[in-house]
């Protein structure tokens, strides 16, 4: 799904931009918006906050190549969930010392982000509900398809993606394993998501934090 959006002046006017796209979910029951922090917790907090739903995190590593972080040569999520991205790869010499080496990293990460976001939250506990799930934008789609498999194992009924702006072949490729995939912005060429928003500050812990506390 997209619509006529152009560009975001930031992570707030997105979510807020989704919300409206996502109004048919306002106030139901058994539905959970979740962010990917960072990034796409503030954007998702905006939904929850609009949508009336509770706001949840689930936390997801990028597995980046060396030199080139925002390049994804996959993804880690909660629950040991591990997605590679072939096309990437391919281009790597000695893929798998990399991967490996990424992957180390990242779940030294992810257990302390962990740590930090949910504190006195209890598990996700998302059985049989629908869930809206939220990033900042995709470019290789690694990290929401990590998050789509790791929501999956956690025996959801239903899985929304919803995405301020993605490149074309991301969305097209979520189509397949979401349940629903709502992609504001899909421009081509893509060239990253900070592009197409006039702020894109980095998003810190403490803000995810503070916004997971002030939620729905």
């Amino acid at each position: 799904m997209a619509n006529s959006v152009n560009s975001f002046a930031d992570r707030i006017d997105a979510g807020r931009r989704l919300a409206h796209a996502l109004q048919s979910y306002l106030g139901r029951k058994n539905v959970t918006v979740i962010g990917l922090p960072r990034g796409g917790v503030p954007v998702a907090y905006e939904v929850a906050r609009s949508l009336q739903l509770p706001l949840d995190v689930l936390v997801v590593r990028k597995l980046g190549v060396p030199g080139h972080e925002e390049l994804a040569m996959g993804a880690i999520a909660s629950g040991g969930v591990v997605v590679s991205n072939p096309e990437v790869l391919r281009w790597l010499g000695k893929p798998e010392i990399l991967m490996k080496e990424s992957l180390a990293r990242a779940k030294t990460e992810l257990e302390r982000r962990e740590q930090a976001y949910r504190k006195n939250r209890p598990p996700l506990h998302l059985t049989g509900q629908t869930v809206i799930v939220i990033d900042d934008g995709a470019a290789t789609g690694s990290t929401m398809h990590a998050a789509v498999r790791a929501l999956r194992n956690m025996n959801v009924s239903r899985i929304v993606v919803a995405l301020p702006v993605a490149a074309r072949e991301s969305c097209a490729a979520l189509e397949k394993e979401a349940d629903e995939v709502i992609c504001l912005l899909t421009p081509d060429p893509f060239d990253s998501v900070g592009r197409w928003y006039d702020s894109f500050d980095q998003t810190t812990d403490a803000q995810v934090e503070s916004l997971l506390r002030a939620a729905p």
